[in-house]
């Protein structure tokens, strides 16, 4: 995982982090294990597993796959170790956590009710990239979870290696994205590493991570609103099917990276709601305009004055203009008619940028239906809400 895992040596609490690697399980999965080396590749994994499951019960702090990002587990219920969560990350304190489980019978004692259009919406997309915010049973978590709230956020993960985590362990997993504050979210074991080693117990390693953005936050009304806290996975047109009220988005995803950070802002309701996440280290600026020439010639002209300040430069592009940039980074984001790829890609080319030491990116912006609610609500955070409109 590279010098980038020794960040930040000074750590007060610097630890041995294993790594398990799992990923036989996930070809097992795929039905590929069909000889006796793939099958003790499986045991030994299984056996991984398991153990990764009792540091977590013990207090650890682990890392896992999910089918949205690599979340950061503690048990919900232990204050110190999701104290440790905070400490890794670096995470502001009023940030809440979302709490993962592995049942549905995991909800009994966790929450205190759970409406008709919060039952629908567990029906159709859990396991899923759903999160909802469910009034907490008191004491059922630690405060340091909810950040002092009434409610809890609650979801059940897509992701066979993560459910069996969860099981193993025994409890309630509250998990964020297992990446330093304001990093990119991280879809590859190796992120983890890069930003956490020597910060955390363990990682498992279950290869890469699916959907690539995180799960979609909501608030289900008892009048059959769902307001979206959080765009993410699922997307506001698949809620709209089972909302017989609607769907709304909350006012605050209008201020996605900018004035949020005021600090007379209340505590968020959800995570991602107030800070500045996702970010590069380098300066990352998006343009948008309805004529994609006119936003590639912007770009270009804002890519070349930067490379006579003697930046180092890098373009976030759709491949229909891809020819249209010179840089020296040029990314895919696939192409506009398939933003599910962008998704997937957004969180690993903010990272690549920053290995090929780029000080300067411009990024091409998108449609903001389906998915590319949610790229553009991360793409946004990760600019701090820094916009060129042509």
């Amino acid at each position: 995982m590279g010098d980038k895992m020794m960040e930040d040596a000074g750590f007060e609490n610097r630890r041995s982090t294993r790594l398990w690697d799992v990923t036989a399980l996930v070809n097992d999965e795929a039905g590929q294990g069909a000889n006796v080396l793939e099958d003790s590749k499986v045991i030994a994994a299984e056996q991984s597993l398991a153990e990764a499951g009792e540091v977590l019960a013990a207090g650890g702090t682990v890392a896992f796959p999910t089918e949205t990002v690599y979340g950061l587990g503690a048990d919900a219920r232990n204050t110190a170790a999701v104290e440790a969560i905070f400490a890794a990350k670096g995470r502001p304190s009023d940030n809440p956590l979302i709490v993962h489980i592995a049942d549905m019978s995991q909800l009994d004692g966790l929450v205190t009710a759970v409406n008709e259009t919060g039952r629908r919406l567990m029906e159709a997309f859990w396991p899923g990239p759903l999160t909802l915010v469910l009034p907490a049973a008191p004491g059922a978590v630690s405060p340091r979870v909810t950040a002092g709230l009434d409610t809890v956020a609650v979801r059940m993960p897509a992701h066979d290696i993560a459910l069996r985590l969860i099981a193993a362990a025994g409890c309630p997993v509250a998990a964020p994205s297992a990446n330093r504050s304001g990093r990119p979210s991280p879809t590859l074991a190796g992120h983890v590493g890069d930003d956490l080693a020597g910060r955390i117990d363990g990682i498992v390693d279950g290869g890469p991570t699916g959907v690539g953005v995180e799960s979609t936050v909501v608030e289900a009304g008892d009048d059959g609103v769902v307001t979206v806290l959080r765009p993410g996975g699922i997307t506001v047109e698949q809620l709209a099917r089972h909302a017989e009220g609607g769907v709304r988005l909350d006012a605050a995803l209008q201020n996605a990276g900018g004035d949020s950070e005021a600090k007379d802002m209340p505590a968020p309701r959800s995570p991602g709601m107030k800070y500045t996440h996702y970010a590069p280290r380098g300066a990352l600026r998006v343009v948008s305009g309805s004529a994609p020439e006119r936003v590639a010639d912007r770009i270009q002209a804002e890519l070349d004055a930067a490379r006579a300040r003697g930046e180092i430069t890098g373009v976030l592009a759709f491949d229909e203009h891809l020819p249209f940039y010179r840089a020296d980074c040029v990314l895919s984001l696939g192409s506009l008619t398939a933003l599910e790829t962008a998704a997937h890609r957004l969180y690993a080319a903010l990272r690549r940028f920053d290995d090929s030491g780029v000080t300067f990116i411009m990024a091409e912006s998108c449609p903001q239906e389906g998915l590319g609610a949610a790229v553009m609500n991360r793409l946004l955070k990760a600019a701090g809400q820094q916009v060129i409109y042509v």
